[in-house]
């Protein structure tokens, strides 16, 4: 009797020790708080690939950079540090210039543009990040970027020399190109920032500018529509690859919801951002004729530049999307 009971209780342990071998738990570091939409449809995705897979995977969301600093994230991903992880696909374009191709300055200055454009350049983008043991689970665009400043802007000669905040190594051209000096400043540093005069400008969109109340120590948005820089969650490729197969596709499957769920939600708040920033007492208006043709001319340089830092591939996605 004793030894029935030995190997009855034997074989309950060895269930419940396969059963927590089975339910596998990754943390997930994201670069937003936990109001923007980026942030809310991370965590809808979380929650479907842990309803999907019976538990089987769950995802440990951490916003805010409070895990991981935004520019570590992708590092962290590809390492095992973390197994999978979201970042603004432009933050890694030090790496390769092809990382950029979201950030050309009027090169795709709209959703159904920038839409195109993710189409042509997703094959080029996933090649890298495979290459480099990086699994592209999908994209989800920021509004429309535009610029912020403390005091009126007619032309870009009203920025030269202003202290201007950037967040990729495409901004921080932009910011050259208009004879200003570029600061990369993370999101949630934004307000101090400005507060403290480390930063005069900047251009983002109106999502940043609402998550990070520029009311509070800003007074101008300029409109520009400038591009849509896109966001990516990636996975460790061994790691998904260790999941079964119904957990991948639990995994492949939401991550295909979130993509368009995404461009839908960025699409639907665009709108409200700016009547948001305009109700709180921000000046929101489009940029002067002179402003904009200066700008457009800027774009132009900039993505002349980048074919040349790029390559063929570069050449190959501006020749499809024109």
């Amino acid at each position: 009797m004793k030894l029935k009971q030995s190997l009855f209780a034997a074989l309950v342990a060895g269930l419940a020790c396969g059963s927590l071998q089975a339910q596998t738990k990754w943390d997930m570091p994201t670069p937003y708080a936990e109001s923007n939409f980026h942030t809310k449809n991370v965590k809808q995705f979380a929650d479907e690939v842990k309803a999907a897979s019976g538990g089987k995977l769950e995802f440990a969301v951490h916003s805010n950079a409070s895990l991981i600093k935004h520019p570590d994230i992708k590092r962290a991903v590809q390492t095992g540090q973390v197994n999978i992880g979201e970042f603004l696909v432009s933050v890694i374009s030090n790496e390769s210039a092809i990382f950029a191709f979201d950030s050309n300055p009027f090169l795709a200055a709209n959703y159904d543009a920038a839409k195109k454009l993710w189409r042509v350049a997703k094959p080029y983008i996933e090649k890298r990040l495979d290459a480099q043991g990086v699994k592209l689970l999908y994209s989800v665009p920021w509004p429309p970027q535009g610029i912020y400043t403390k005091k009126p802007l007619n032309s870009i000669v009203d920025l030269k020399g202003a202290k201007f905040r950037t967040y990729s190594a495409t901004t921080s051209e932009f910011a050259k190109q208009m004879g200003a000096v570029p600061t990369t400043i993370q999101v949630p540093e934004i307000p101090q920032a400005f507060i403290t005069g480390t930063v005069d400008a900047m251009i983002t969109s109106g999502a940043t500018g609402v998550d990070t109340q520029a009311w509070d120590y800003l007074k101008y948005y300029y409109d520009t529509e400038a591009f849509l820089p896109q966001n990516v969650v990636v996975v460790n490729k061994a790691a998904f690859a260790k999941l079964d197969a119904t957990t991948q596709k639990a995994v492949l499957d939401a991550a295909a919801k979130a993509e368009e769920r995404g461009w839908a939600e960025s699409a639907a708040h665009n709108e409200g951002y700016k009547k948001t920033m305009a109700d709180k007492g921000i000046i929101v208006g489009k940029p002067s004729a002179k402003l904009a043709a200066e700008l457009n001319a800027i774009g132009a340089t900039m993505a002349q530049q980048w074919v040349s830092k790029t390559g063929p591939d570069a050449q190959a996605i501006l020749n499809e999307i024109r």
